[in-house]
């Protein structure tokens, strides 16, 4: 993990080294800095919370992770960092993928100028039949 986090032009402390360890062992997830900083405490690394919330935001800049903002302030962390959109079942605050590429997405609007369409994130709010 030393390596994919040098990898990514980060200086591999011991924490962030940790963290991307947890992360990233378990195959694509959505989590949030809450969750990580709970399996970290759990998994015996002494990290603060704002320090969880930096290493994210430094792995996300550095293309290791995708942000999702779905539900208010909460903020999740995706691993899997290729184009793909999500369900989100509310109440229960669990985000997963949407598999396939069944989806397709039209009539998209031309970006202001000088500007690019960097992606496009699509979120499938789900609840409970009523």
């Amino acid at each position: 993990m030393d390596k994919r986090v040098r990898d990514a032009g980060l200086r591999p402390t011991r924490q962030r080294v940790a963290l991307a360890e947890l992360l990233f062992a378990k195959g694509d997830r959505h989590l949030s800095a809450e969750e990580l900083h709970e399996e970290a405490l759990a998994a015996g690394v002494p990290v603060s919370l704002a320090t969880v919330y930096n290493s994210l935001h430094q792995f996300t800049e550095a293309g290791l992770l995708r942000i999702l903002a779905l539900e208010g302030s909460r903020t999740y962390f995706d691993t899997n960092t290729s184009d793909h959109h999500h369900f989100f079942i509310e109440g229960e605050n669990r985000i997963f993928d949407v598999e396939g590429d069944a989806m397709t997405v039209t009539n998209i609007p031309e970006p202001p100028e000088g500007m690019e369409i960097a992606n496009v994130d699509i979120v499938i709010r789900l609840r409970p039949r009523q």
